[in-house]
């Protein structure tokens, strides 16, 4: 099976886990992928899909594709699976199964396309051998997927055989268990790839069979989540090179030697003996028996672990799945949640927690304030995944049975502040069909936040506070302020977002605050955009040029718009909307051109005419030898480039960055020049053979009418012979 040539592939996945897959099967490095809700299209050669048949921890299946072929109705599909060259694949020896999938087509069931190809398969090899291949309903020789979308069939080979979630440790079955891929997506999403990296333990306070567990060590210690399995779906294939598996299995054998030192203790718990014993078996199985301790222990017991804080995780019972509360009415379950965040509080404060549930009702009796729920599914039930972080700060919910801590006078005159601006700047933008705002600036000095409503979210950045001001004090008024912002917005707590906004130097504004890949769709006009609250100091948006992008809507039809220092696009799309004859959008961060692609894809432009470049703009603008009837220039206040002394300086270098982009300018072509330098300075002299007009008043709105200074505009044209 020595073959480096490409081949396509399908990774099918649980709803919710296809980002985690995304960045596992990115790590190989494929020519090509394509995510899509249930799986990762990608290209490559047959030992990368084996590598990713070897090393996905949320995959469930992988797929070759054979071929592609039209199937309107039962005989075509019938045809065409009988003229397929099956002798390449498998002997009339071999067993042999076909499962199916399908959607919108004129064969209306699954089952039935799926009884065809058997057919097909038995009279090809019959007609051509006087024998027909047996079907086997487990662990046969092959396995093959037939897909039908749209009347359009894939045959496609199960390189898996089985679901890659059986990893191959666990020997019996306790109630209710967690497939292992989806614990082990519940641990990536969780941190704890990074926590144990950072030497952090691992608890699990309800640890049945001991899945969580297991799976944590394997993530720690780098083994290989097939490395234990017996079965795989291309072991009998005619194309199946033993040399190249026994490698790969070696390669992976080594890993786990190597990474068995790294494993930071593990604990898990159960109040089931028999799910201890069993744990302990699958640890066992898994060559882990040393690596993690079991013990018989309640949620109510005490837990007292003398190592490093990490992450304490949990699968708790749902209410409608059996275990001791079973058949219980739902106080219990109420009450048993609520001992849960007791345990939480008193003995894992430090750690990070997370808690994994079908019962949302219930898990608020935890009453701690989760930093992030995440939707996934227990098979085909809706769960959540509750991260919190446990410290003994703002994150704790109030006990609804004591009256609310009375606000300090000067958090009443930030709530009643907020309640004004709200009253004020909401009902504009509700007027105004913005769905995006400023809603307070620092309006009280002592209460320095931003905070930008995104339809059902709420974004708060904290001005970093003076040296002169007390650290405790700021925290205080930092409580107060979420607090406050929690119960006059009728926003959920789960969907505020805060960071604290610190001034950046060099190129430290693009880099990662963190790395939860969560991207939300908000409105912006008739325009689309992706944002994200977490990852990086900025949005994805400046809110505050929401009417320069509207200006060039309007000024963009037939034209050909040139969108420089792009940022994430968002002025490209705006041009798009308005009918603009093409749109080149340039910056130097490839994450930024990325997410410009997928707001223009989102907006349902992706045709040659919109052409994202990847490259430092100083430099870009000096190569290019094209024409633009309307350019937007928005460059920051300092950036490293080879071409001008090293760094630009705005103040000092903005007058050759505008002769310079004016040399791309067609003759009755506007520049759009803006910055967001607060003691700019417009040379007028060194510029006087252009038209420049300060546009900065007509380019505010509302919301940022008592900042003047968010930004300057300045409308840019050649002068008139």
């Amino acid at each position: 099976m020595h073959d480096s040539s490409d081949h396509n592939f399908f990774a099918s996945c649980p709803k919710g886990l296809e980002s985690l897959l995304n960045k596992e099967i990115g790590a190989f490095s494929p020519p090509s992928m394509k995510e899509i809700p249930g799986g990762i299209f990608f290209s490559g050669s047959l030992e990368l899909a084996l590598k990713i048949c070897l090393w996905s921890r949320t995959a469930s299946r992988v797929f070759l594709t054979l071929s592609d072929f039209p199937a309107g109705d039962p005989d075509e599909l019938y045809r065409q699976c009988r003229a397929f060259p099956w002798d390449e694949y498998m002997d009339a020896d071999q067993t042999f199964a076909v499962s199916g999938n399908v959607f919108s087509s004129s064969i209306n069931h699954s089952h039935f396309a799926a009884l065809k190809v058997k057919d097909a398969i038995a009279d090809h090899f019959r007609e051509k051998s006087g024998k027909r291949p047996s079907v086997a309903t487990e662990h046969p020789d092959l396995q093959f997927n037939i897909f039908i979308n749209k009347n359009i069939a894939s045959l496609r080979l199960d390189l898996s055989g089985d679901s890659l979630h059986k990893r191959g440790y666990r020997s019996g079955i306790v109630s209710a268990p967690m497939k292992e891929n989806l614990a082990a997506a519940v641990l990536l999403f969780s941190r704890w790839q990074w926590i144990s990296e950072e030497g952090g333990s691992l608890a699990d306070l309800m640890c049945g069979s001991g899945t969580f567990p297991i799976e944590a060590a394997m993530i720690a210690g780098n083994i290989a989540p097939g490395l234990y399995r017996e079965y795989f779906g291309f072991t009998a294939w005619k194309k199946f090179d033993k040399k190249i598996w026994q490698s790969l299995l070696e390669d992976a054998e080594s890993k786990r030697r190597n990474g068995m030192d790294k494993i930071p203790p593990i604990f898990g718990f159960d109040l089931s003996e028999k799910a201890v014993e069993m744990a302990r078996e699958n640890a066992e199985n898994a060559g882990l028996e040393d690596k993690i301790i079991f013990e018989k222990r309640k949620v109510e017991d005490s837990f007292k672990i003398e190592t490093k804080p990490g992450l304490v995780v949990m699968n708790p019972p749902y209410g409608e799945r059996m275990g001791v509360y079973r058949n219980s009415d739902p106080n219990q379950y109420n009450k048993f949640y609520e001992s849960i965040g007791e345990r939480l509080r008193q003995d894992f404060i430090g750690w990070e927690g997370a808690v994994f549930t079908g019962n949302p009702e219930a898990s608020r009796e935890i009453r701690l304030r989760p930093r992030k729920v995440r939707t996934l599914f227990n098979g085909a039930l809706e769960c959540r995944l509750l991260h919190y972080e446990i410290k003994p700060e703002i994150f704790y919910r109030e006990d609804k049975n004591l009256p609310p801590e009375p606000l300090s006078e000067g958090a009443q005159m930030f709530k009643n502040r907020l309640q004004k601006n709200l009253k004020s700047i909401g009902k504009w933008a509700r007027k105004n069909n913005i769905q995006c705002y400023r809603l307070y600036d620092a309006d009280i000095p002592q209460y320095a936040v931003a905070l930008d409503i995104y339809e059902n979210f709420a974004h708060v950045q904290e001005y970093e506070a003076p040296k002169t001001i007390d650290e405790k004090t700021a925290k205080r008024r930092m409580r107060e302020a979420m607090k406050v912002i929690h119960e006059v917005l009728d926003i959920s707590e789960n969907h505020i977002y805060l960071k604290i906004r610190r001034k950046q130097k060099g190129t430290s504004q693009y880099t990662h605050q963190d790395f939860r890949g969560e991207f939300h769709v908000i409105h912006e006009g008739n325009c689309r955009f992706l944002v994200n609250f977490t990852d990086y100091l900025d949005t994805g948006i400046f809110l505050d040029h929401r009417k320069t992008r509207e200006m060039i809507q309007q000024m963009s039809s037939g034209k050909d718009f040139l969108n420089l220092f792009a940022y994430t696009g968002t002025a490209s799309v705006h041009a798009a909307k308005g009918g603009a004859k093409s749109t080149t959008t340039v910056d130097m961060s490839n994450t930024y051109i990325d997410w410009a692609k997928k707001n223009m894809k989102l907006n349902g432009f992706h045709d040659d005419s919109h052409i994202f470049i990847h490259d430092d703009c100083l430099e870009w603008i000096l190569d290019c030898n094209n024409k633009y009837d309307l350019i937007f220039l928005d460059p920051p206040t300092f950036s490293n480039s080879k071409r001008m002394d090293g760094v630009l300086d705005l103040q000092r270098d903005h007058v050759d960055l505008i002769k310079n982009t004016a040399k791309l300018l067609k003759k009755d072509g506007t520049i759009f020049f803006s910055n967001n330098f607060r003691n700019f300075k417009m040379d007028l002299e060194s510029l006087s053979q252009f038209n420049i007009k300060n546009i900065t008043v007509e380019t505010l709105q509302k919301d940022f009418m008592d900042n003047p200074k968010i930004h300057n505009c300045w409308r840019i044209s050649h002068l008139t012979e």
